[in-house]
């Protein structure tokens, strides 16, 4: 991760751009972002289409690796290029041409060539829709998960100002496969009312594997409780504790933000 002494100025090696790209793409059908060998994914559908582009093999490095059924309006992904013949502001073209209609390229642009879409980045955001409704609503059931009652939202609300500040998240995700630490600085964390939905928006410096839907669905368990029992669970540091992941469906990464020294909005 970026620190603040970081200068505007970034290296650019001849012959070679390291490409950004924003994407956004219906997670309904994808096992989630990741290259698997014989499920269809995100990632493997982008690199599919870059190797055409290519006539080789072109790694993607995105900002976060969304699960299955889980959706983005706003991922990033870097990759290195030596082809000369595409401009940098054309690859969100090419690309399209050779991908299915449930992922797009939004933008492409170069960057300095240290960037690195996953590790630079400093705050991603997620959206969890929460529909409420008595019945489930056909042309929304891929894209929410419905409860059938409103919950009180200032309620949900004092729960969520507890995830504020940093935190071991043990409790609410799980560490890292590589013997990482848990913990995780959630800069901001609220339900907005938007009819007939209930958005939970969070923004963190990163994010544990199903922290996002097992806080929601641990919040919404809680909301009866209060909030000494949700502090508690969120202390245990106990996976147990909490509540099983709301489904993948509902989620939505929403927004990647980098250093302001990479000059990236």
């Amino acid at each position: 991760m970026n620190s603040g002494s970081k200068t505007s100025t970034r290296k650019r090696t001849m012959g070679r751009r390291t490409i950004l790209l924003d994407l956004a793409y219906d997670g309904t059908d994808f096992c989630g972002w990741q290259v698997q060998r014989s499920d269809r994914t995100v990632q493997g559908e982008l690199e599919r289409a870059l190797a055409e582009l290519h006539g080789q093999r072109v790694v993607l490095h995105a900002a976060g690796r969304t699960d299955s059924g889980v959706h983005a309006t706003e991922q990033r992904a870097h990759f290195h290029t030596s082809m000369d013949s595409v401009p940098s502001e054309r690859f969100r073209d090419a690309i399209n041409s050779k991908l299915p209609l449930d992922v797009r390229v939004l933008r492409s642009r170069r960057v300095a060539d240290e960037f690195h879409a996953r590790y630079d980045a400093v705050l991603r955001t997620y959206h969890y829709h929460l529909l409420v409704s008595p019945v489930q609503l056909p042309r929304y059931r891929n894209y929410c998960h419905r409860i059938s009652r409103r919950p009180d939202m200032a309620t949900l609300n004092r729960l969520a100002a507890q995830l504020i500040g940093e935190h071991d998240f043990s409790s609410l995700g799980l560490p890292p496969g590589d013997g990482g630490h848990a913990r995780r600085r959630v800069e901001a964390a609220a339900f907005v009312s938007r009819p007939p939905f209930i958005v939970f928006q969070i923004s963190a410096n990163a994010f544990l594997w199903k922290m996002v839907r097992t806080i929601v669905a641990t919040i919404l368990a809680c909301e009866s409780c209060g909030e000494d029992a949700f502090v508690d669970i969120l202390q245990a540091r106990d996976r147990s504790r909490a509540q099983l992941a709301a489904p993948g469906r509902g989620l939505f990464l929403h927004k990647v933000r980098y250093h302001e020294s990479f000059a990236i909005d």
